[in-house]
């Protein structure tokens, strides 16, 4: 089928769906920059966890520059605290104060460009796709792994990781969009790691939240997915250039093997 055709039956001609990841996540501003020097920019986007965040500071204005700026300099510790366990480790107040210092729209619906967020209904057992609401709720929502972090309330609800059953949210676009391009930045690694209660945990909601993507990667027309991103640790900030680098090279390297394709998209953009 032509690109042509699909125009006909669908609202937006490109869509881009970004994965789960931590501050891998941020190899999707770096890809996001590669395909706006290329002129390809999204109608509709869809995160999950990190890709959340990058795809709501996208959506409100941000540069992929400035969203990789936001995070410089910033730890694991900063966005969180400590907290004697009653549904998480860690409360992420911190970071949801960032996060509405930081974005400008109030609601998902205020976004320049239209964002779906995904998390888990912890209450019902899932997957819920917030198209609407408070934005930043439904980002810290989206980025509460189990355990690890308090579950987020939303209207009497408890909601955590949308990784849990989608960290790749490219079916929650694929038939609204004609062309879609999905950013994977957790390809399933088994890296070595070490024995401890902590890291156990986490080794398993990885394996967890990387294997309900296989699906999703087929119903890319695009698949970006840095190869080496699985040398790098969930919350190794301290590399967010690199990650953010290693985005941005794939981004252009991808598209070059995919230039005639992508060259049709454009034109009709």
């Amino acid at each position: 089928m032509t690109v042509n055709k699909l125009i006909q039956h669908r609202p937006y001609r490109l869509g881009i769906a970004l994965s789960g990841g931590g501050i891998k996540g941020l190899c999707h501003a770096g890809v996001l920059k590669g395909l706006d020097e290329l002129g390809l920019k999204p109608e509709v986007l869809s995160g999950v966890s990190a890709g959340s965040i990058v795809g709501a500071l996208y959506a409100d204005g941000y540069t992929p520059d400035e969203i990789k700026e936001l995070f410089d300099d910033v730890s694991f510790r900063e966005w969180t605290q400590i907290r004697i366990p009653a549904g998480g480790f860690f409360r992420i107040d911190p970071f949801v104060k960032f996060l509405k210092s930081t974005l400008r729209a109030k609601r998902i619906e205020d976004l320049k460009i239209p964002l779906r967020i995904v998390a888990t209904d912890l209450d019902h057992g899932r997957s819920v796709t917030f198209t609407s609401g408070n934005l930043v709720e439904c980002v810290a929502a989206s980025c509460s792994v189990p355990v690890l972090f308090t579950p987020r309330n939303i209207d009497g609800v408890n909601y955590v990781d949308g990784g849990v059953f989608k960290n790749f949210p490219v079916s929650t676009i694929r038939n609204e969009c004609e062309y879609l391009i999905g950013v994977n930045a957790s390809p399933l690694v088994a890296d070595q790691y070490k024995m401890s209660i902590m890291n156990v945990a986490m080794r398993c909601y990885h394996f967890m939240f990387k294997a309900n993507i296989i699906h999703d990667k087929e119903l890319c027309d695009l698949l970006i997915e840095p190869p080496d991103m699985g040398d790098y640790d969930t919350f190794e900030v301290e590399k967010s250039h690199e990650i953010f680098d290693l985005g941005y090279n794939e981004a252009k390297i991808i598209v070059a093997q995919k230039l005639r394709e992508i060259s049709m998209l454009n034109a009709d953009i």
